[in-house]
């Protein structure tokens, strides 16, 4: 019952935490109010602006945005998405916020397996980059091109065998993402998307502590609450010998595993290709 308690009490909190966050994004001229800007000591939505759009009280508000009510019911969180003019990431992030979307609830951390067809489809990969990710990032496998084309990951420690991690921490891995801050940004939206999921999870507040205290970059990206659930987009890896290799990337869901993704990383052009399949070549 106290991890059940908990667990409501930290979601309650972070729904607080990402209230405020939108509220402080959104302008008034994006909410189609007409208030002269330039007069405001802030640049987002006042709170009894935000309730007014949404047709609740601003009491009510407010003690949603202290961390002091439940979750409210799905209603309220439509009305609340539509007066923070939030995308479909965000909408998915504060329902499962509220337990109101498919999450892991008050179930015990299992070990991430990747199931045997997923090994096999790995490894027939030869000529294309794949990894398959766990919760938070964790690299759970991959072939051996994107252990070339990215880094030795069986080289690495399992505890930090963590694609935000090493992101951040690895400074080869830094070295090969000439769109650093593009990619870097983007993983820690999705980690925040993660951790709608699973935010009791003894896991995640490990990392974004070890990173809060490691990266102050990864600090502000985190406190700004921004929430991603991206599945495919393009990305450039400069390889120390190969030069710069161009990807299509794609997140593939895993059936056996819902909390696991196959991520496969084509080349985007034929110049990568060749560049690629020379690494492949022993």
């Amino acid at each position: 019952m106290e991890d059940m308690k908990g667990a409501k009490e930290n979601k309650s909190r972070e729904l607080a935490a990402f209230l405020r966050a939108r509220r402080g994004e959104v302008s008034p001229r994006q909410a189609g109010l007409a208030v002269r800007e330039h007069s405001r000591k802030v640049a987002g939505l006042r709170r009894e602006e935000v309730a007014g759009r949404a047709g609740i009280s601003v009491d009510y508000y407010t003690r949603l945005e202290q961390g002091r009510l439940p979750a409210p019911s799905g209603s309220v969180l439509d009305a609340l998405a539509h007066a923070l003019l939030l995308d479909d990431d965000q909408r998915d992030y504060l329902r499962r916020l509220a337990d109101l979307a498919p999450a892991a609830r008050h179930r015990r951390t299992r070990p991430q397996l990747v199931p045997g067809p997923v090994r096999a489809v790995l490894a027939d990969l030869g000529t294309t980059p794949a990894v398959v990710l766990g919760r938070f990032t964790d690299i759970l496998a991959w072939n051996p091109l994107a252990a070339e084309l990215l880094c030795d990951f069986g080289a690495v420690p399992e505890a930090r065998r963590n694609f935000l991690w090493l992101t951040f921490l690895d400074p080869g891995m830094r070295e090969r993402l000439p769109d650093w801050h593009l990619s870097a940004g983007e993983c820690v939206a999705y980690l925040r998307m993660d951790a709608g999921r699973h935010p009791s999870d003894p896991r995640l507040g490990e990392l974004v502590e070890q990173l809060s205290t490691a990266d102050s970059e990864f600090q502000h990206w985190w406190a700004t609450h921004r929430v991603s659930g991206r599945s495919f987009g393009s990305k450039r890896i400069l390889h120390p010998t190969a030069g710069e290799i161009r990807l299509d990337w794609q997140v593939l869901t895993i059936a056996q595993e819902r909390d696991q993704f196959l991520v496969v990383m084509p080349a985007s052009d034929e110049d990568s290709g060749q560049r690629l399949r020379a690494l492949g070549t022993p």
